[in-house]
């Protein structure tokens, strides 16, 4: 489970992209730096090709998304993956973004199993931070960032077209006092239970560029909403698009082990020994779930990595040692 090597090809590359170099004894850019940036593409080449009109679905969450100048280098990188010719979707979170908007307004949240227990005051706040605020200025920062190569950003929701058809979500546990087991309720609290994709494939395959930018809420077969956990929205997008790759973003490096070391690779059923070991604690245990189902679903990985980093994205996918931890069959 500890094994560092990569499920990629072997060949060595730098990070991408490259870092500038620069004459110390005048302080301006040398004439190396142009060659640098040209190897570094040059290096890339084998792994723009693979991604070449391939999907990746983005889960863009964790603490990050509230860093405007991190927030902008995401855009950017996005509209960089789209100029290249991979089609990112991006399914994006909202938790502290909900929990700061309840304390502004005298309210708590509790939760259950990493779920937040949601009520109807609840949930229409969840949807106004999630829908109206976060959402929309994810798909600005894109169309800011591909302005020049009218690359767009597009933002949606479950709700639109019945992209995410949910049922209810409940858990059960051991009462500590009975040791029997109860079902709780978390109130509007979904899990997809149906994706149609098409309004999304309708997008990424326009001769337009557009990025999608899906907002975690869905609705019922009644037309009830429901707030859903971001990460599960992705994996079970990812599964509908048939994706190449998955990357959850998120504000950890990716599974470590034991001794606090990056884990590089696991295979599904080592992901599944990492949670029943002890190995992944907290919140790392529904990352690795939700990989887990959606590489059984059909996406070819899943890489749980750390979007504070600058161009994560473009070191995952573009370089040979990638980043974060990769989840495969």
């Amino acid at each position: 489970m500890g094994q560092r090597v990569r499920y990629r090809t072997s060949r060595p590359s730098l990070p991408f992209p490259g870092p500038a170099v620069t004459d110390e004894t005048k302080g301006q850019p040398s004439e190396n730096q142009g060659w640098a940036t040209a190897r570094t593409l040059a290096e890339a080449l084998p792994f723009i090709q693979r991604y070449d009109r391939e999907t990746v679905v983005i889960k863009y969450g964790g603490h990050a998304m509230g860093e405007e100048e991190v927030a902008r280098l995401f855009a950017a990188d996005t509209v960089l993956l789209k100029m290249l010719g991979v089609h990112p979707v991006v399914v994006h979170g909202g938790g502290p973004q909900i929990s700061a908007m309840l304390r502004r307004t005298g309210s708590t949240s509790t939760f259950i199993d990493g779920l937040r227990v949601t009520d109807q005051a609840t949930m229409e706040l969840a949807e106004m931070v999630l829908c109206g605020q976060i959402n929309k200025e994810i798909a600005n920062w894109i169309t800011l960032a591909g302005a020049e190569a009218d690359v767009r950003g597009v933002g949606l929701s479950g709700k639109d077209a019945r992209l995410i058809t949910v049922e209810k979500a409940l858990r059960t546990r051991k009462n500590p006092d009975t040791g029997e087991t109860e079902t709780i309720d978390l109130g509007f609290v979904g899990h997809p239970k149906k994706i149609d994709p098409k309004l999304i494939e309708a997008l990424i395959f326009a001769d337009e560029d557009y990025i999608p930018v899906v907002a975690p809420i869905g609705v019922d077969e009644a037309g009830q909403t429901y707030n859903i956990n971001a990460d599960s929205v992705a994996g079970a997008l990812a599964g509908a698009l048939n994706a190449e790759r998955m990357l959850m973003l998120t504000d950890v490096a990716g599974v470590l082990d034991s001794n606090g070391e990056l884990i590089r690779q696991l295979t599904v059923a080592e992901a599944r020994e990492a949670i029943a070991s002890g190995v992944a604690t907290g919140g790392m245990i529904p990352k690795l779930e939700t990989a887990i189902e959606a590489v059984e679903s059909g996406v070819k990985a899943v890489v749980i990595l750390d979007g504070r980093r600058p161009h994560a994205l473009l070191e995952e996918l573009f370089t040979e040692h990638g980043s974060g931890t990769l989840i495969r069959p």
